[in-house]
């Protein structure tokens, strides 16, 4: 008898000596066999049992597959290339496969779906989320300064989290990216990139893209930056200094006209300088800055004193044919840019630690509160601030406080104007008349 190997002995004993056929249940496998098996003409089996075998093809290559049969059809499962999977982990995927079988699941679609679903996920990029919140900010009108510094941020972890599946991104990792950021020592721009990812990571779980949000378990974890206020004067004779200093300016007259309204409205600079024609009534004396440039998404009433009023007759002659009060030298469809007041300042000989064009809302926080004559509240909503009690916030909102502001407003700029006429108005010699200006 040519030799047949010990599993074939087996079937062709218990062939010949008629023993029934579930005691002649093939033998398992094993590696010793398997290492053995040699390539033939044409492709065999090894069997393992319960539908797993060892498929050896001509070429040598062995793979294994599972037989199954569902809904009355067969079917067959790959488990891969022997030996990458062994003999015991084929095993574990036929027991699987079998588990799945008893539950009512066809192996094989199931399969085809987690495929599906790791593709997907794959394609889920935190990139590809991040652009996309990004887009529905867009779509409910942000500014386009919150937009491009929230495009800014997100730029700066895509290096090393942007291709990477977001439901896959653990805190370590996002840490890790953070800590690119904090080894430049900025420790302000790491702690808002967490929040801004967070956000991402928070749209991500609502979007069924994630399960959860990886950047609140780094509380604590960056590097706390030190408190740095903004530069403000605030002692009269020093306000009084630099209002005259704005009068004596002799730079662009559109530059010197945001120079000199700054102080009398002490809006943030970013919604000065975005400001339109469309929403001044000069008539009416009053500046409406819609929701969508307010840093708080909140409308926000600016009264306009009788010096302000002024002023903007002054800018109409030169700018009121076109969209921005301010419009920028090089182009009217773009307004000055957000470093043309403090450029202006540091050319009128004051340093950064002294003033900036944002320090002039701390000028009248301060001095308005020391007057004692108005209404905390009222000077809260002038400035457009936040109230962190949210029952509070909703009565303080309601209250506007409006005929006591167009008060305040024309009161703060008549002392601005009696400290200004405290000396006689100089004109500046700049720091560096060479630089170019760039409203």
């Amino acid at each position: 008898m040519p030799w047949i190997g010990i599993r074939g002995l087996w079937r062709y004993i218990c062939r010949h000596l008629h023993i029934p056929s579930k005691s002649c249940t093939v033998m398992p496998l094993t590696d010793i066999a398997i290492r053995k098996a040699v390539a033939k003409a044409a492709p065999y089996k090894l069997t393992d049992g319960a539908g797993l075998y060892l498929l050896v093809r001509p070429d040598g290559a062995r793979y294994w597959r599972m037989d199954y049969r569902w809904a009355g059809k067969r079917g067959t499962l790959a488990f891969g290339v022997y030996p990458a999977v062994s003999l015991a982990e084929a095993r574990e995927k036929r027991a699987a496969a079998k588990k799945q079988l008893a539950a009512g699941i066809d192996p094989s679609a199931q399969r085809k779906l987690d495929k599906v679903v790791i593709l997907a996920a794959a394609k889920n990029t935190f990139r590809l989320v991040a652009d996309e919140w990004v887009a529905k900010l867009e779509r409910e009108g942000r500014a386009e300064a919150t937009l491009s510094k929230t495009k800014w941020l997100i730029d700066l972890v895509h290096p090393v989290i942007g291709e990477r599946p977001i439901a896959e991104i653990n805190a370590p990792e996002l840490l890790h990216a953070l800590r690119r950021i904090e080894a430049r020592g900025r420790f302000e721009t790491a702690r808002r990139l967490r929040s801004t990812c967070g956000q991402v990571f928070r749209y991500a779980i609502a979007t069924g893209r994630a399960e959860r949000d990886p950047s609140a378990d780094l509380r604590g974890a960056l590097t706390a930056p030190k408190v740095k206020h903004r530069a403000a004067i605030t002692e009269p004779a020093a306000i009084g200094a630099i209002l005259r200093a704005i009068e004596g300016y002799d730079g662009h007259p559109v530059t010197r006209a945001a120079l000199r309204l700054a102080p009398l409205v002490f809006v943030r600079p970013g919604e000065l300088r975005a400001a339109e024609w469309s929403e001044i009534d000069l008539d009416g004396r009053e500046w409406r800055i819609p929701a969508s440039k307010m840093k708080m998404r909140q409308p926000h009433r600016v009264p306009l004193a009788i010096q302000a009023i002024a002023i903007l007759n002054n800018l109409k002659g030169i700018t009121g044919k076109g969209r921005y009060l301010f419009p920028s030298i090089r182009s009217v469809t773009r307004s000055i840019s957000e470093n043309t007041l403090n450029a202006a300042l540091r050319r009128m000989g004051y340093t950064n630690d002294e003033v900036t064009a944002h320090g002039f809302r701390a000028t009248a926080a301060v001095r308005l509160n020391e007057m004692g004559r108005w209404n905390p509240d009222a000077i809260e909503r002038q400035l457009a601030h936040q109230e962190p009690n949210a029952v509070r916030r909703a009565y303080t909102h309601a209250a506007e406080y409006w005929a006591e502001r167009c008060e305040m407003m024309q009161h703060w700029a008549n002392q601005l104007e009696s400290w200004r006429d405290g000396a006689t108005v100089i004109n500046v010699d700049f720091v560096s008349r060479n630089s170019e200006e760039t409203p």
